[in-house]
């Protein structure tokens, strides 16, 4: 971000706390009660899980490339999913996404959003980003063209014609710069960023439409080691206000983010369409049966 506009940002800012200075928001100082009815399609994780899979079954030409997959993911938590190829990892994403619907089974985004009934840009709205393995940005705009377009991304074509930053949104643009560590390449070309910049720029786009649930496909594929170790830094510093599930065959990458287990974090294994194994990442690694099918002897 350019000096200017950070100016302009903390200005507005200024005001907008003077204004606000009793700190009620929006909200007017009410907390939310627990004990409130929630509404049908509105966000509900009081339970605990963000995410439900339950007996999901997909089938391609007799091949099942889910069989009766089962899987809870909790509110803030960040699980890795490992695997042989063909386990089921990407088909389990389409269907989260709605981009596949199951033969059977059930798929919940907290209690009370059925997926199954969403289409793929209602899921997307709702606050379920997905990131695939190539990064998808906008070569020819800069980094900071590139997030502030991802603030706009929600809006009509005539609004977006006539939109402008304000400050908040300036100031939110600057902390994502900080928080994927571009912000001296702000107005660089896009395009002239490295393959891992370019992940990184697009988990940046990702998270400026405030995803509830990440799905994050192989990112550090083609990266340094470098760039794979601040991956893990800046997947560890979301967790907790966002929920991310990270398919990976990077086993250092995923050792990065579970500490080898220390920190109690669940390694799921998926293979041939349904869970081998889940637990702490040293229980998976000495399980046979995962030595056997995926991480070999």
């Amino acid at each position: 971000m350019t000096p200017e506009l950070m100016e302009a940002g903390a200005r507005v800012r200024e005001a907008m706390a003077r204004k606000q200075g009793d700190g009620t928001g929006q909200s007017g100082g009410r907390r939310a009660s627990y004990g409130s009815v929630v509404q049908e399609g509105v966000l509900d994780t009081r339970h605990g899980a963000i995410l439900y899979l339950d007996d999901i079954t997909v089938s391609f030409d007799g091949f099942k490339a889910l069989n009766a997959l089962s899987l809870s993911i909790s509110a803030g938590e960040l699980r890795c999913i490992i695997g042989p190829n063909g386990a089921g990892k990407t088909t389990m994403m389409d269907v989260i996404t709605g981009k596949t619907r199951p033969d059977a089974g059930k798929a919940h985004f907290g209690s009370t959003i059925d997926l199954l009934r969403l289409r793929e840009n209602e899921i997307a709205s709702i606050g379920i980003g997905r990131k695939f393995q190539k990064p998808t940005v906008f070569e020819q705009l800069t980094v900071f063209e590139n997030l502030e377009l991802a603030l706009k991304a929600d809006r009509g074509v005539r609004s977006s014609m006539f939109f402008r930053l304000n400050g908040e949104q300036l100031d939110r643009i600057g902390a994502m710069l900080s928080l994927i560590h571009l912000k001296d390449g702000a107005q660089r070309v896009a395009g002239l960023l490295s393959h891992g910049q370019k992940q990184w720029l697009e988990i940046g786009m990702l998270l400026m439409q405030d995803p509830k649930l990440l799905l994050l496909d192989e990112p550090v594929a083609g990266m340094t080691d470098e760039e794979t170790e601040r991956t893990a830094e800046l997947f560890l510093s979301l967790e907790g206000s966002h929920s991310l599930v990270v398919v990976e065959h990077d086993m250092k990458f995923i050792g990065e983010l579970t500490q080898n287990g220390r920190n109690g974090k669940k390694v799921t294994v998926l293979h041939e369409g349904s869970v081998l194994a889940e637990g702490l990442l040293s229980d998976v690694q000495a399980n046979e049966k995962v030595v056997e099918v995926y991480l070999g002897r």
